[in-house]
């Protein structure tokens, strides 16, 4: 019999439990195992774009990386936990201050990559009117219908969510209409199946989903800047996610997030 450490047995007992569960990453990481690139953890909002990075990065290097989406809250969570993730790109700086104050990002690795917008969205085939600003009556334009969000208490989108609508005075009015999903592409969906008269989401995540349209910008002041950071996480053992991490900052890789609709950060 092959001897196996505690930790690996420890490591083994949290994919089955996780699996079992029907937590993403699990099937994801059993999945990835045959690969040779990295396992990355990433914002949901990320996969447009990601998965057009990762195609480039295997044509380039033959490698394939194994890429888990979901909140940043969930990512880091299962992180924490010990969960396979070589690379961790958060769609806000406190889940990435979360795993760094825990000694869980690998030193010097991390970076702030990424911007993005906040917007509020309507299905395509709808034709409602609203000036964003101070005040605006997003609740009476819901009617008895509900605005999609991600989780408003851990979740980043949501929290940007939150903040917008109580910086423009109208969180008291619109919190008992929202309809909160487990990620930000989950409360997209939500719109896009017609599920919810609104959404509010990041500009990348409209761009990505022709079923939705903008129906405006929610303003910069209204809420913390969105910046998305990247790291390496400690435990990794993967050779290539400097690799990958660096990839993310290169000519090809910055045209495709430009051309989705983020920001590119200097830092």
């Amino acid at each position: 019999m092959i001897p196996f450490s505690r930790r690996a047995l420890g490591r083994l007992a949290l994919v089955m439990a996780l699996a079992c569960a029907g937590l993403p990453w699990a099937a994801s990481a059993q999945a990835a195992a045959p690969t040779a690139g990295p396992t990355v953890f990433a914002a949901a909002s990320m996969k447009t774009a990601l998965d057009a990075i990762a195609a480039a990065w295997t044509a380039q290097t033959g490698k394939s990386p194994s890429i888990v989406y979901g909140s940043s809250a969930v990512l880091a969570k299962q992180i924490e936990q010990d969960a396979p993730a070589d690379i961790f790109i958060s769609a806000d700086l406190n889940w990435m201050d979360y795993l760094d104050k825990a000694k869980l990002l690998r030193p010097e690795t991390r970076r702030n990559i990424l911007g993005n917008e906040l917007v509020l969205v309507e299905p395509a085939d709808s034709s409602v009117a609203l000036k964003i600003g101070p005040g605006f009556d997003l609740a009476g334009a819901t009617g008895d219908g509900k605005v999609a969000v991600c989780t408003i208490a851990s979740c980043p989108g949501g929290i940007y969510a939150k903040q917008a609508l109580t910086g423009l005075g109208i969180w008291d009015q619109v919190s008992p209409k929202l309809a909160q999903a487990d990620n930000i592409r989950s409360a997209l969906n939500l719109v896009a199946r017609g599920e919810a008269h609104f959404g509010i989401v990041y500009a990348t995540d409209a761009k990505a989903e022709p079923k939705v349209k903008v129906v405006g910008t929610f303003p910069e002041s209204s809420h913390s800047p969105i910046v998305y950071p990247v790291a390496i996480v400690a435990s990794s053992k993967n050779a290539d996610a400097a690799s990958f991490v660096a990839f993310l900052t290169s000519q090809a890789a910055t045209k495709i997030l430009l051309d989705q609709g983020f920001s590119i950060l200097s830092k």
